[in-house]
């Protein structure tokens, strides 16, 4: 049998979180006696090296776990959860079945979003939230998140009766159930024990580095999800994300840019995202969205992109799977 779930080339997946893994106490090490330049490095490294394990190789593993032996499942997620600061299972829940239940969705009759990661969330008048607002206070918000887990050690990190979000989000089968929940108790444990060894080894680092390091790459990966969604138009299975087909990134980011196609089938492997824009090619070429001519990251050089939310488009496809 076979050790991955879908491609060997997951692999690839799998030696990043491992040399992230490695890499980040060795970092520390370093930091007390190494000159101002050096300790700059080592902080865009470590942002560097969040921020896109957050954006492509958790945001893949998500999706599709990549071994058949969930054991090796569970511990690849505890690796990650220590490498991008938070529970990858909670990360799990929140974003394939919060974000991709409900697509960056607008302000129902009550004013919320039931999509909590949506750009509206906090915009007015129909409108995406501010751009600072967005990526900013979204990770003021897991930086609270995360103090609060690190809190709840003292009943060793189980998912409390106060964790709403989580337990309406986690499967109703029993014995799913009592997985899951348990994944995100492991994930929390290992992250928050991967803090009192970076602690150890520096504090200096930690508090100097580690922490606004993390805090610097969750606010570009929420830029990121800002602009995978900016001016695209709600409720339209064609049309609520934005894709980028530049080859040189889709490379270097297992098809990250497939966005849209991403979001019409969120469960296909990533080397799978540009088969599904073939076979919706008609469609996706005969609807009016944002096709950006740059990655998400850089999405505010798309002075040009057209505001689909702002207006229906004339002939565009109802709603609906595709």
């Amino acid at each position: 049998m076979t050790l991955w779930r879908r491609t060997p080339r997951d692999a690839i997946l799998v030696t990043y979180s491992v040399a992230q893994f490695a890499v980040v106490p060795w970092l520390a090490t370093g930091w007390n006696t190494s000159s101002t330049p050096v300790r700059g490095a080592a902080f865009t490294l470590l942002v560097l090296l969040t921020t896109y394990n957050v954006v492509v190789v958790t945001h893949v593993f998500t999706h599709v776990p990549w071994f058949r032996n969930p054991a090796l499942n569970a511990l690849a997620s505890m690796v990650n959860s220590v490498n991008i600061g938070q529970s990858v299972q909670a990360y799990q829940l929140t974003h394939v079945r919060n974000h991709h239940r409900h697509n960056n969705d607008r302000p129902g009759p009550g004013g919320v979003t039931r999509d909590t990661s949506s750009t509206y969330r906090r915009g007015r008048g129909g409108e995406h939230a501010g751009l600072l607002r967005y990526a900013l206070g979204g990770a003021l918000s897991s930086l609270a998140g995360r103090g609060a887990e690190i809190l709840a050690g003292y009943r060793l990190w189980r998912v409390g009766p106060r964790e709403h979000q989580l337990l309406s989000l986690a499967t109703r089968t029993p014995h799913r159930r009592r997985r899951e929940l348990n994944q995100i108790r492991l994930d929390r444990a290992a992250h928050c024990g991967s803090l009192g060894v970076f602690a150890a080894i520096s504090w200096q680092w930690t508090l100097l580095c580690y922490l606004p390091a993390w805090f610097l790459a969750l606010a570009l990966v929420n830029v990121q999800n800002y602009y995978r969604h900016y001016g695209a138009r709600p409720g339209d299975r064609a049309a609520d994300a934005v894709s980028h087909y530049g080859r040189l990134y889709n490379l270097l980011t297992f098809n990250d840019g497939y966005h849209q196609e991403h979001h019409l089938r969120p469960n296909a492997h990533w080397s799978e995202l540009p088969a599904v824009r073939e076979r919706h090619r008609c469609v996706l070429d005969g609807t009016t969205r944002v096709v950006s001519p740059v990655p998400a990251m850089l999405g505010f050089l798309h002075r040009d992109r057209p505001m689909l939310h702002r207006a229906a488009i004339p002939g565009a496809p109802p709603g609906g799977e595709l």
